[in-house]
């Protein structure tokens, strides 16, 4: 099949409002048309007659959707639960363990915010800790961050909970050499890959983790409030969802494909989601936007005569760059730049990390470089009247 026409050929694919400048489908990524369109004939099905939907079609088709997503990420369906997002699989792990007085639960110090919250519920109720592995930032490596993870570990760390692509950073880590390395120290692992499905090629079982999140509605365009987590069979029998239901001690499967009512037709569309990806080239569709990520991180740098977050295989389709502003670096100076961008139509989100403000862009199908063109003299001017 011959690849489609990416870039502004085929944003009439998405409902996205043409006024403004999209660069941001990291945060909540956004659903094609075609995939609305399955969701929309889920919901007709379901509606028809609730209770025949509910009974004898949703148990099958949910395993259906399970495989479906399983051939994408290198996963067998039965060993796939769907949740609403992957903070909801972070929270089903860390609350199924057994956690004790004195117990550690490792982190990253770049660990999504959520995620971070969820660990301190769970430590906090047990008299467990914290325990926050400090990646070298600007200036990231590979080893770097081995080191700084293998420093933290612990006789006392019982479970690490490692980002495979950070979220307010974009670091793609070598999450299986960081997953052996926990492992030869009797670690288990916990990724959170809330950025990885549909942004770089996914192999679960190579990977190795004993649990993997990760969202669908994200680079993978599902609809919003779909998500997954994978557990290696020796894993799943102690491990629950957060709302237990009827299926409990009955199996994996049997506990999170039903946790009461609720509308699955995002989780059913999955398929599609994964048929439109393929359909725009799949694996190649992650290279071109790996490379037009990068192509528009160097713009941005050049234009603000400023440093870039991480390149190389430590990227993918997200790019980071720091803003040369003069004065101090603050949640509140963030909240007022973000909105200046906001105002101006364009949806580029801004974090704060080591004492500097950083700009993050995405790149995706209907992206090009002139989005990026756009974005860098916004981006200057915004820096000449609030720097």
């Amino acid at each position: 099949m011959n690849q489609p026409a990416l870039g502004a050929a085929c944003r009439h694919e998405w409902m996205l409002d043409p006024e403004w400048l999209t660069v941001n489908h990291g945060s909540f990524g956004a659903t094609p048309r075609e995939v609305l369109e399955a969701q929309h004939l889920w919901r007709q099905r379901m509606e028809r007659q609730p209770s025949q939907f509910m009974r004898r079609i949703l148990p099958g088709a949910l395993r259906d959707a399970a495989a479906a997503l399983g051939g994408l990420i290198g996963a067998e369906g039965r060993d796939i639960a769907f949740l609403d997002n992957a903070t909801t699989g972070c929270n089903a792990v860390l609350r199924s363990l057994a956690l004790r007085q004195g117990d550690e639960v490792l982190v990253l110090s770049h660990v999504y915010r959520a995620v971070r919250n969820t660990a301190r519920h769970v430590t906090e109720r047990s008299a467990a800790r914290i325990v926050e592995a400090e990646v070298p930032f600007p200036g990231t490596t590979e080893q770097g961050v081995l080191d700084a993870i293998s420093a933290a570990l612990s006789p006392r760390t019982r479970v690490a909970v490692i980002d495979h692509i950070t979220s307010a950073s974009a670091l793609v880590l070598p999450i299986a050499r960081i997953v052996a390395l926990c492992h030869a120290a009797g670690v288990p692992v916990l990724v959170d890959g809330a950025h990885a499905p549909g942004q770089v090629p996914l192999d679960l079982t190579a990977i190795g983790a004993d649990w993997y999140t990760g969202n669908c509605h994200k680079w993978l365009s599902s609809p919003k409030g779909a998500a997954f987590l994978w557990a290696t069979p020796n894993r799943q029998a102690e491990l629950h969802p957060v709302t237990i239901s009827h299926g409990y001690s009955q199996g994996f499967v049997e506990e999170f494909d039903w946790t009461g009512t609720r509308d699955p037709s995002a989780y059913l569309s999955v398929p599609a989601a994964v048929a439109f990806h393929r359909r725009l080239g799949g694996a190649e569709l992650m290279a071109r936007n790996n490379a037009l990520a990068a192509e528009a991180t160097a713009l941005l740098a050049r234009r603000l005569n400023t440093e870039i977050g991480a390149g190389g295989d430590l990227a993918a389709a997200m790019g980071l760059v720091r803003l040369p502003l003069s004065g101090e670096a603050s949640a509140e100076r963030v909240t007022l730049l973000r909105g200046y961008l906001l105002d101006a139509r364009c949806d580029a989100p801004l974090h704060l990390l080591s004492g500097a403000i950083w700009l993050r862009l995405s790149a995706f199908a209907y992206n090009e470089v002139s989005d990026y063109a756009r974005l860098a003299e916004l981006v200057a001017r915004m820096v000449r009247e609030r720097g």
